[in-house]
């Protein structure tokens, strides 16, 4: 894998990102469109409601499943990077981060971590400054 750096570390999933949205929202369109057909037939106006209503629910599933998977990753991340500071100069990270702000900040390396932690919560550095402040890149290949 190449090495990451802040242009490149942003990572999409192919078949998750465009195939399956896509394939949802054709899905979706296609099921409104055969309800408006259906209107006035009491015979397919049901099932056409089904599909629609299904077509909505994968497409909520599709926004919810990636959404709880970075929440879940975002909690990680927090307890990782809290216990890293913790190694590393013997407190905690400084309650004023927020969630984006440590996120960010585990792409530093241990040299830089804790300077950049600090000075992020003194002046509440945006996550993207954070990243871009980054001298030394720590890749993350394990967050999706």
């Amino acid at each position: 894998m190449e090495n990451q750096n802040y242009k490149s570390h942003r990572r999409l999933v192919p078949m998750y990102h465009y195939f399956l949205f896509s394939l949802i929202t054709v899905v979706l369109i296609g099921s409104i469109i055969n309800l408006v057909k259906s209107i006035g037939d009491h015979e397919r106006i049901y099932s056409a409601d089904l599909i629609v209503s299904l077509s909505l629910a994968m497409l909520f599933s599709f926004f919810f499943m990636r959404i709880f998977a970075l929440k879940a990753q975002d909690r990680a991340i927090r307890a990782e990077e809290n216990l890293r500071h913790f190694a590393l100069t013997g407190k905690l990270l400084d309650s004023r981060l927020g969630v984006k702000q440590i996120v960010a900040l585990r792409f530093a390396s241990d040299e830089e971590f804790v300077e950049l932690a600090k000075k992020a919560a003194d002046t509440n550095m945006p996550s993207e400054e954070i990243k871009k402040a980054i001298k030394n890149w720590k890749s993350d290949y394990y967050r999706v």
